[in-house]
């Protein structure tokens, strides 16, 4: 089943009313049965941000596309949480002494040299070390 439609699906559980749209207080209910909080006010900013018609509910569209971009939020927060992982330094890059402590962590045994060849795949600029967005583009080729 494609993502859309389990979105699609989780939309006709909360339209209450079945009346083919989601009110805040509609989705502020969605968000507190899966043990999210969201108070009346951000339940109307939420939907006034997302509400492609005005109408001040949200279409199975809008549902679908707020879904979709906190997915997008959720997964960016992970790989930040990640890079944190592997910089260890604080220094805002991956290293390639801070990639082998991390790899050495997870039971993997590579040398310096073998993580300078892993970091100078994805090193766009050639500075020898990992940013957060060129981490980002590595995750995602994989």
């Amino acid at each position: 089943m494609r993502k859309c439609d389990q979105y699609e699906r989780v939309f006709k559980l909360f339209d209450s009313n079945k009346d083919g749209k989601i009110c805040p207080a509609e989705l502020r209910h969605c968000v507190g049965s899966i043990g999210g909080e969201m108070s009346e006010e951000e339940a109307a900013a939420a939907v006034a941000l997302m509400d492609s018609d005005g109408d001040g509910l949200l279409c199975v569209e809008d549902f679908v596309r707020m879904m979709e971009e906190c997915g997008e939020e959720e997964k960016a927060g992970d790989l930040k949480e990640a890079f944190k992982m592997y910089e260890m330094d604080g220094s805002g890059c991956i290293t390639a002494k801070s990639l082998k402590r991390m790899l050495s962590r997870l039971g993997e045994r590579r040398s310096v040299d073998q993580c300078v060849g892993m970091i100078a795949k994805f090193d766009l600029n050639g500075d020898g070390v990992l940013s957060f967005e060129e981490f980002q583009a590595m995750m995602s080729s994989s």
